[in-house]
């Protein structure tokens, strides 16, 4: 992302990039009948906040520093949580649920999206399920490399030069 796209341009494919990476869990989800988890939604609402992020970018690439760093810290918490549902998967004895008793931040935060917006946010499913998974990878996993791809363009796009 260098030298060939513009700061815009770069802003738009990672907006584009993460409502498609959103749109495809959720018609998979559909299609496949999957049941989403209280962690697999909450990286639905962290593509949907890096999209959000990477248009403010493509209005206003003069805080493309900032918007990037944003994107960037927003991406580490997409890999901390497909991290985390992916040892919950490879040790699905350890928990049943995401997690441990009380609904924790993330659970309350899921709860309340999937009351107002239930097509896109209701959690149904257990984080320790691998129901779909592709070249030997769960879903969590590759939704955890997503966001390592777009931690790493978001970091070129904060040190590019404007």
């Amino acid at each position: 992302m260098s030298g060939r796209f513009s700061l815009r341009a770069g802003f738009g494919l990672l907006a584009t990039a993460a409502v498609a990476m959103t749109a495809v869990a959720v018609l998979a989800g559909e299609w496949l009948r999957l049941q989403a988890c209280p962690l697999c939604i909450f990286q639905r609402v962290l593509y949907l906040a890096i999209a959000v992020v990477a248009i403010v970018g493509v209005l206003l690439p003069a805080g493309h520093r900032f918007l990037g760093v944003s994107i960037a810290l927003l991406s580490i918490g997409g890999v901390a949580t497909a991290g985390y549902q992916s040892w919950l998967q490879l040790a699905p004895d350890t928990s049943m649920a995401c997690g441990a008793g009380e609904p924790n931040v993330i659970e309350q935060v899921v709860d309340w999206l999937g009351m107002r917006w239930p097509r896109l946010f209701m959690a149904t499913g257990f984080c320790s399920s691998k129901e779909w998974v592709v070249l030997g990878l769960s879903m969590a996993n590759w939704s955890g490399l997503g966001f390592l791809a777009f931690g790493l363009a978001a970091a070129r796009l904060a040190r590019r030069q404007s």
